[in-house]
C-alpha cells in the first residue's frame, strides 16, 4: 500500500478537473427543468443569486464528481468516461441536501440562506425530486450495459443514503444511540454515496464487478472517515470557514460521533455531559434556542473532555486508512494510485 500524498496542488488540481468535466454537463441536465425549477435549482447550485443574478458561489467541494473521474480511470478508459456518473452522483447528493436542509431546518449552506429559506420549503421538496428523477435519466441514456450496470450501483448507493438519513432522525427522539448504530447511520448516510461515486465511474470506465466492488469498499470508509470530520467540523469548526453557526450540531441536538462515543465512554465527564443532554431533551426547541453561547461551549468542552473528540478524530484516520487498503490487491496505474491516496488524505485534514 503506497503512503498518501499530501501535496494540496494534487488535490486542487483533481478538485478543478471534476469542476470542469462535469460542471457544463451538470448545467446542461439542470437546464431540461422547467423555468421555475431550473431558477431554484441555479440558486441552490450557487449559479445566480436570490435576485436571480448571476453569481459565482461556492459550489461545494466536488468530492464525488472527482472520485467518479479518478475511477474512470482506474477502470482503464479515460475521465471523460465517469462524466455522467459524476453529473448523476452530483444530483443525488444535491438532492439529499435539499431536503436534509428543510428537514434539519438548517437556514444557511454556503454561505447563504438554504432553497427552503428563500423559496418555501414545497419549492426545496420539489427541486429536489426533480434533481433524483434527473440522476438516473443522465446516466441510463448512454443506453449500454455500463450504463445499466452504473444506474443499479446508483440506485442501491441512494437507497442506503436515505435509510441512513431515515436513521438520523430517528436518533433525535432516543436517549441512547450506540457507536456502532451511529457509524452503520454515518455509512449509510455518507459512505454509500461517496461509495457510489467510485463504484458508478468506475463501471462507466469498463471496470468488472470485482474492481468496481473494491473501490466501493474504498469509497465507503472514506465516506466514514468524511463524516468524521464533518462531525467535528459540526461542533469545533470555524463559522467563518464552513458557512455554519458556532456549535451547529449541538444547536440541532444531533446524535453525532463525538457527542455518541462521549456518552459512551463513561466517566466524570461523560455522566455530567448525560445529565446535561437528558435535560436538554426535555426542552422545547423555543427553550432551547435560548441557549447562549456559553451553554453550547460547556457541552462542547464536556464531549472533549470525555473523549469524544480525539475517538472522532482517531476514528477519521482508521476508515482512512481502511479506505487505503481496499486497494491492495488492484492493478492501479501509479499516478491513479496516488490521486486516491491524495484525496483520501484530504479528507481528513480539511476545515470546511
Amino acid at each position: 500500500m503506497s503512503e498518501p500524498r499530501t501535496d494540496t496542488a494534487v488535490v486542487t488540481a483533481l478538485l478543478e478537473r471534476g469542476r470542469t468535466l462535469a460542471g457544463p454537463a451538470l448545467r446542461a441536465a439542470v437546464d431540461r427543468l422547467v423555468p421555475q425549477m431550473r431558477h431554484i435549482a441555479a440558486y441552490h447550485f450557487g449559479w445566480i443569486d436570490a435576485e436571480g443574478r448571476p453569481a459565482d458561489g461556492d459550489g461545494g467541494k466536488a468530492v464525488r464528481p472527482a472520485l467518479a473521474l479518478i475511477a474512470a480511470e482506474a477502470a482503464g478508459g479515460g475521465p471523460e468516461a465517469g462524466v455522467p456518473g459524476a453529473v448523476a452522483v452530483e444530483l443525488v447528493h444535491n438532492f439529499s441536501l435539499l431536503h436534509d436542509d428543510l428537514m434539519d431546518g438548517d437556514e444557511q449552506r454556503r454561505h447563504r440562506d438554504t432553497v427552503w429559506k428563500v423559496h418555501g420549503p414545497a419549492q426545496a421538496i420539489l427541486v429536489g425530486d426533480a434533481l433524483f428523477a434527473l440522476a438516473g435519466e443522465i446516466i441510463l441514456e448512454a443506453g449500454t450495459d455500463r450504463a445499466a450496470r452504473a444506474a443499479r450501483r446508483l440506485t442501491t448507493a441512494t437507497r442506503k443514503l436515505i435509510d441512513g438519513q431515515a436513521q438520523d432522525i430517528s436518533f433525535e427522539h432516543r436517549e441512547h444511540v450506540g457507536v456502532e448504530e451511529c457509524l452503520e447511520m454515518a455509512g449509510n448516510k455518507t459512505g454509500a454515496l461517496l461509495a457510489g461515486a467510485v463504484s458508478v465511474g468506475a463501471v462507466l470506465g469498463g471496470a468488472d464487478d470485482r474492481t468496481a466492488d473494491a473501490l466501493e469498499e474504498y469509497g465507503h470508509h472514506l465516506g466514514l472517515a468524511f463524516q468524521a470530520v464533518d462531525d467535528l467540523l459540526g461542533i469545533w469548526g470555524d463559522p467563518g470557514t464552513t458557512g455554519k453557526q458556532t456549535w451547529s450540531d449541538l444547536r440541532q441536538r444531533k446524535k453525532s460521533l463525538p457527542v455518541v462515543a462521549a456518552l459512551a465512554a463513561g466517566g466524570p465527564a461523560s455522566g455530567r455531559l448525560t445529565a446535561l443532554l437528558m435535560a436538554d431533551a426535555k426542552k422545547s426547541q423555543e427553550e432551547f434556542a435560548d441557549f447562549d453561547e456559553a451553554e453550547f461551549a460547556t457541552r462542547a468542552a464536556l464531549i472533549e473532555e470525555a473523549g469524544g473528540r480525539q475517538w472522532t478524530a482517531d476514528e477519521a484516520r482508521r476508515r482512512h486508512d481502511r479506505a487505503l487498503a481496499a486497494l491492495d490487491g488492484l492493478l492501479l496505474p501509479r499516478h491513479v494510485r496516488d490521486q486516491l491516496g491524495a484525496l483520501a488524505e484530504f479528507v481528513v485534514i480539511r476545515r470546511k
